[in-house]
């Protein structure tokens, strides 16, 4: 899909949750780096869990020991994150296509909070982003 975002990294404004493909994913790392944005990859393949979902959210967001580990301590966590030390977040979701087609209540959980943190920070006045990869032809049947 090679996504053209008009987004400025560091406006809390343009922060929000986007779809694009797998290859996107790079090239939006990179830019949000040199804007000083924390960036937090998780690999969403093979999706069978929540607590696999759990386990790779703390090691890519460096969660807390004391993370709860189910959806509210989520939530919460999502709208501290002060040990990442940065002025913005931009959470990369690869290969989000297993976990929404055969966990969708999971899926739909996670959108939800993340809807919320995106809400939360924008009134804080900082940047997060979030990114889901998913297939090409997922954008296909968008379009039809």
């Amino acid at each position: 899909m090679n996504a053209q975002f008009d987004l400025d990294f560091g406006d809390a404004a343009d922060g929000g949750i986007f779809f694009v493909t797998s290859e996107d994913l790079e090239p939006l790392a990179e830019a949000a780096g040199m804007q000083g944005l924390r960036v937090c990859r998780i690999d969403l393949a093979d999706y069978a869990s929540r607590d696999a979902l759990f386990d790779r959210l703390t090691q890519a967001l460096r969660l807390p020991a004391d993370f709860g580990r189910n959806w509210d301590a989520l939530a919460d966590s999502m709208r501290d994150l002060s040990w990442l030390k940065a002025p913005g977040f931009i959470l990369l979701f690869d290969h989000a296509e297993g976990m929404r087609d055969t966990h969708e209540e999971d899926f739909d959980t996670l959108l939800d909070i993340l809807e919320e943190s995106v809400d939360y920070w924008q009134d804080a006045g900082s940047p997060f982003f979030v990114f889901f990869a998913l297939p090409e032809s997922a954008f296909d049947e968008v379009e039809d």
